[in-house]
C-alpha cells in the first residue's frame, strides 16, 4: 500500500470515528457532528450509532455494557444537518439499566432507540458455528467488482463500488446487491477497519453498530432475482436489531453473514450474524424495510448507502 493510499484510508477512519465523537449539549443532550463531505439522504447505520453513543454516554464508565439496540426508523434524514440526540434514563438496576434516544433534525424525530445494559456475568454458553467461507484474502476487493462489472452495469454500480470507505470489504460470490439470478436468500462479506482505532469499547459497538445496516435489507431481494440498481425500486429501513455477544476485533477481519427468511406486503425481512475470524459470534443483526416495486420511478432511484 503506497504512503498516499494509506493516508487515505486512516482519514476515512478518523472521519468515522469523529462522526462519532458527540457535543454534549447538557445532559443527557447531544449533537451529533455532520459527515465530511455529505450530500443527500443520511446512512441509517449513522443515526443508529449516534444515538447508541449518546445511549452509552448516559451509562458512564460503570460496570455495565451494552448487550442490545432496538431502533425504529420513522422519516428519512438530511446527510448536511447535524443530529440532536435527547436521551431518557428509563432504569437503572443493579444488573441492567435501560435508555431511550431520539434523534431529532428540525425540530422532528428521525429514529428511536432503546438499548439495554447488563453487569457482565458468568453462565451458560454455546453459540452456531460459523459457516465455511473462503479467506478473505482470497476474495476480490469491491474495487475489483468496479472493474469486473463495469461493462454490464450501470455507471451507478461503479460509484457505489468505489466510493471511498472507513472499511475494506470482500464479498464471497456475487453482493447481494448486485444479485441477477435467483438464489437461495443468503449472503456473505467479509469486512474490517482500514486503519487502528482507540482501544474503546463502546465506540468499537456503535461501529459494529453502524457497519452492520449494510447490505442487510438486500438480502432479501436474492430469491427474486432482482437488483435495485437494475429495477425501479423503493426501499428503506424501517427497524433495525443488534445484539451483541462479544468485543468486536473491527481492525481484524469479521464476517457478516445474512439471510431473508420472507418478504410480503411491501417489506422485507432479514437476519444476520457476525463472526470474528477465528468463529466467534460477535453479534446478530435483524431488520425489515420498505421493498416497493415502482415502475413509475426510473430504475436505481434509490442507491443503498456504503458505510
Amino acid at each position: 500500500m503506497s504512503t498516499l493510499s494509506g493516508q487515505f484510508h486512516e482519514d476515512r477512519v478518523a472521519d468515522l470515528v469523529n462522526l462519532l465523537d458527540l457535543e454534549r449539549l447538557d445532559r443527557d443532550l447531544y449533537r451529533g457532528p455532520v459527515k465530511p463531505g455529505a450530500s443527500g439522504r443520511i446512512f441509517g447505520g449513522q443515526v443508529v450509532a449516534q444515538a447508541f453513543m449518546a445511549a452509552e454516554r448516559s451509562i458512564g464508565d460503570g460496570d455495565k455494557i451494552a448487550h442490545s439496540l432496538h431502533a425504529y426508523f420513522l422519516r428519512p434524514g438530511d446527510e448536511t444537518l447535524p443530529v440532536i440526540l435527547r436521551v431518557e434514563r428509563d432504569f437503572d438496576g443493579g444488573s441492567f439499566a435501560s435508555r431511550r434516544v431520539i434523534a431529532i433534525q428540525n425540530g422532528a424525530p428521525l429514529l428511536s432507540l432503546t438499548a439495554s445494559f447488563q453487569r457482565l456475568e458468568e453462565g451458560l454458553s454455546h453459540s452456531a458455528a460459523m459457516p465455511a467461507a473462503p479467506p478473505p484474502d482470497s476474495l476480490p476487493t469491491l474495487g475489483d467488482l468496479a472493474d469486473h462489472y463495469g461493462a454490464d452495469w450501470p455507471e451507478t454500480v461503479q460509484r457505489y463500488l468505489r466510493h471511498p470507505s472507513a472499511f475494506e470489504m470482500r464479498p464471497v460470490g456475487a453482493p447481494s446487491f448486485l444479485q441477477r439470478d435467483k438464489a437461495e436468500p443468503q449472503a456473505m462479506i467479509w469486512f474490517r477497519l482500514r486503519a487502528p482505532i482507540p482501544e474503546d469499547a463502546a465506540l468499537r459497538r456503535a461501529i459494529l453498530a453502524y457497519v452492520s445496516d449494510y447490505a442487510l435489507l438486500s438480502s432479501a431481494l436474492i430469491p427474486h432475482g432482482i437488483s435495485m440498481f437494475r429495477t425501479s425500486m423503493q426501499t428503506a429501513s424501517l427497524d433495525h436489531a443488534v445484539w451483541f455477544h462479544d468485543d468486536a476485533p473491527l481492525d481484524q477481519w469479521l464476517l457478516y453473514v445474512t439471510r431473508s427468511d420472507w418478504a410480503g406486503r411491501g417489506r422485507g425481512h432479514a437476519t444476520g450474524t457476525i463472526y470474528s475470524q477465528d468463529g466467534r459470534m460477535i453479534a446478530r443483526t435483524a431488520q425489515e424495510g420498505l421493498m416497493r416495486l415502482r415502475p413509475d420511478r426510473p430504475a436505481g432511484g434509490t442507491i443503498p448507502h456504503t458505510p
